[in-house]
């Protein structure tokens, strides 16, 4: 990055009578013309990471950190009478629906950061994920045209646009370059879909709904358009230098898959290999062994591509042709391994008369990992048991990271100036320099008391301008965002902030410290359960803020749109993060990381990361409740009744069914209601143990209330959150990947 060139060039642009938006795309240019002078390729080994989604956010004020301009930039324009702070009308990139897609950013982050050479592969959505209105309490899904802005941060390489075949038709896929900066210049590539009207559907939008013939076909269109073009370049590119000399592909390319959206490109780096090059279909499947690796994110087997045959075969005929010639060789595998029946099916490629992308993944990489430590013990104990039997070394974790400079130095320059002033500015080039703090908690607690306070006071101002709700400075926040879904049991916390209240109302509940609960969510349009639990949340905020008994002590805030920049805003002001997932279920988490780095205790179940948390920052120092995996596990097999605690929490529960909160005349309420008391066709009532967590959560709720008193004694616990957060750099993450299974350092 040129500095000099881009603060004299900063200088000399004329501002006047231009609108944010002109100066947000001349500035960007200007930027990235600057940060890609002297940027080079590398002549050695490069991984490639392809992902459905990249949760990138607003690139603005990151980039402009990354290129160590920002301080520079915002002092330029403030002579100009210029804030910086305008650019925040510009809305993210939202090209991610959540954890999977923010950590594939986070990653790209920290290996430019590093200097290490990973490269991202996805999808350059028109409308991204979709904007979140809330009308009558409802969620309401509007187009997310996050290009109206301009897109000044992306370059199009027209001449290295490819042609994607399908049955039915040919697609263009345009790639745009997202330079990524740090050490070095990495790539993020999205590629667009361009050609016909039913071409150009493919990259309209992310997840497009699966529920008909016709989106299950786009769906499987867009995981293969990606894929294809991404394994295309890269093998054009090999043999442009090495001819038909594929044995040393993977000395000079890693492909990592994240999760099964992108584990067509298996098949397809083998048919391109045996159609196009006339490599041995044998040598062709070895290659791709050594060139794979595939990380799973879930142990929810809905959540796990499978393709029906039938849809394969009728838009992708050949690949369809490369997944049987995969299966029989399978099949002759595991004869030679003497699996029995039962080990084959488990294992097996095709069964049901569909694809499991998860078994191919297995099967074929090299490596597999999770991305916690409890998580990769039940995929190799239960989700992936018969492969880890017969494959044990192909396993390994890899806990999940979060990249500081996004989720520290930028969201919080506050916190980060106090860490500088206390041991130093190092730990901004090597994130270990943070557990320095350790020895000097007590003489900072104050201080950090007062940052605390300062992103509290800019959290509240903000939620003020976008919600209308003014919440008083003293308030402790309690935030629980994430994706919206039934087993991170946003209902649960729901059913506890109404007890918390029916007990202040009763008196029941006393000593009780201001707080307010900040939810952020968005649920996938098609899941009515979720968008139940949206609207079930605003009425319990709708009846809660308007209590003039109670709201100067209790407040519920469901912000609107939740998206990278709110969290930025929300991780920094929390106090208390709250991770209540089901104990089994949450792969990892890295909301719960961005929380800890910035000091905020964990209020969680054993769960994910939540277990790596309270083992580093002491368990004295979170709060943890509710029933473990083993536990759970004994629950389900012996039989889990929840009658008798609907019957112990009957005034939060039955305010689904009794009138006290309005659906709308919907049914979505007594919907969530008999989710729990009764079950449905596909799982048995209570199916999450929202029921049987609901006291003990709802205790340690009441327990940081009280605790958070002594604020001191409080303030420490959060500092030990913050010191001991290095591990979860994603910095830490992927050194262990490219050491660990790319092999490029």
């Amino acid at each position: 990055m040129n500095k000099l060139l881009f603060t004299d060039k900063l200088k000399e642009l004329d501002t006047s009578n231009k609108t944010t938006i002109q100066l947000y795309n001349e500035i960007s240019a200007l930027a990235l013309k600057c940060g890609l002078a002297g940027s080079k390729a590398v002549a050695g080994k490069s991984a490639y990471y392809l992902s459905m989604e990249f949760l990138i956010g607003r690139g603005f004020y990151n980039n402009l950190m990354e290129l160590g301009v920002i301080e520079e930039t915002r002092k330029i324009l403030a002579l100009k009478g210029i804030d910086i702070n305008v650019f925040e009308e510009i809305e993210d990139a939202a090209l991610g629906n959540g954890g999977l897609g923010r950590l594939a950013a986070c990653f790209l982050d920290s290996a430019a950061g590093l200097g290490i050479p990973l490269h991202g592969y996805g999808i350059r959505y028109k409308y991204g994920l979709f904007k979140q209105a809330i009308e009558n309490g409802f969620q309401v899904e509007l187009p997310d045209d996050w290009q109206r802005f301009g897109d000044p941060w992306s370059i199009r390489k027209e001449s290295e646009k490819r042609v994607i075949k399908f049955a039915d038709m040919s697609v263009t896929a345009v790639p745009y370059d997202m330079p990524v900066f740090g050490k070095r210049v990495n790539v993020l590539r999205l590629w667009q879909a361009e050609g016909s009207e039913e071409a150009q559907k493919i990259s309209e939008y992310l997840y497009p709904a699966d529920d008909t013939e016709e989106g299950k076909l786009l769906r499987l269109r867009q995981e293969y358009f990606f894929s294809a073009a991404a394994i295309g370049e890269l093998v054009e590119r090999h043999a442009k230098k090495f001819g038909k000399r594929f044995d040393n592909f993977a000395e000079y390319n890693a492909v990592q898959l994240n999760d099964t959206h992108p584990v067509l490109a298996i098949a397809e780096f083998v048919r391109l290999l045996t159609a196009d090059y006339k490599v041995g279909f044998a040598d062709a499947l070895k290659f791709a062994g050594q060139t794979f690796s595939y990380t799973n994110h879930t142990v929810m087997p809905e959540a796990l591509e499978f393709w029906g045959s039938a849809f394969v075969r009728k838009i992708l005929p050949d690949i369809y042709a490369v997944l049987m010639r995969i299966f029989l060789t399978q099949k002759e595998e595991f004869n030679k391994l003497n699996c029995t029946f039962e080990e084959t099916a488990a294992m097996s490629l095709y069964y049901s008369d569909g694809f499991s992308m998860a078994n191919l993944a297995v099967f074929v990489c090299h490596t597999v990992n999770g991305v916690a430590k409890l998580h990769t013990d039940i995929l190799k104990q239960n989700l992936f048991k018969t492969a880890y039997k017969f494959y044990p070394d192909k396993f390994q974790n890899k806990t999940n990271g979060i990249t500081q400079r996004r989720w520290l130095m930028l969201c919080n320059s506050e916190l980060s100036e106090l860490i500088d002033n206390t041991v130093g500015s190092g730990w901004r080039g090597d994130i270990s320099g943070l557990s320095k703090l350790n020895g000097q908690i007590d003489e900072i607690a104050k201080a950090f008391k007062c940052v605390k306070s300062e992103k509290k006071k800019q959290l509240f101002e903000y939620i003020s301008r976008q919600e209308g709700i003014v919440i008083p400075h003293n308030f402790i926040v309690y935030s629980q965002v994430k994706r919206l879904h039934e087993y991170k049991r946003q209902l649960m916390t729901a059913f506890a902030i109404l007890e918390i209240y029916n007990g202040l109302k009763d008196g029941s509940i006393k000593n009780f410290r201001p707080s307010v609960f900040v939810f952020g969510a968005k649920s996938a349009p098609s899941y009515k359960r979720a968008k139940a639990i949206i609207k079930f949340i605003n009425e319990i905020a709708k009846s809660i803020n308007s209590d003039e008994q109670t709201n100067g002590l209790l407040k519920v805030v469901f912000v609107r749109n939740y998206n990278v920049s709110y969290a930025e805003k929300i991780v920094a002001g929390t106090d208390v993060s709250l991770q209540v997932s089901t104990a089994g279920l949450e792969a990892s988490g890295t909301g719960n990381m961005k929380f800890m780095m910035n000091g905020a205790v964990t209020c969680g179940t054993m769960d994910g990361a939540n277990i790596e948390i309270a083992e580093l920052a002491g368990r004295e120092n979170n709060y943890i409740f509710g029933a473990e995996v083993d536990e759970i596990e004994r629950l389900k097999a012996d039989g889990y009744d929840p009658q008798e605690y609907i019957k112990m929490h009957r005034n939060a529960v039955e305010s689904l069914i009794n009138g006290t909160f309005s659906d709308g005349g919907t049914g979505c309420f007594k919907d969530l209601y008999d989710s729990l008391a009764v079950g449905a066709s596909w799982h048995k009532p209570d199916n999450y143990f929202v029921l049987y967590d609901l006291s003990s959560y709802k205790e340690a709720l009441l327990k940081i209330n009280s605790d958070y008193g002594d604020e001191k004694a409080f303030a420490v616990k959060q500092l030990k959150n913050v010191a001991n957060s290095a591990y979860f750099s994603s910095d830490r993450t992927i050194n262990e990947y490219a050491a660990d299974i790319w092999k490029i350092i």
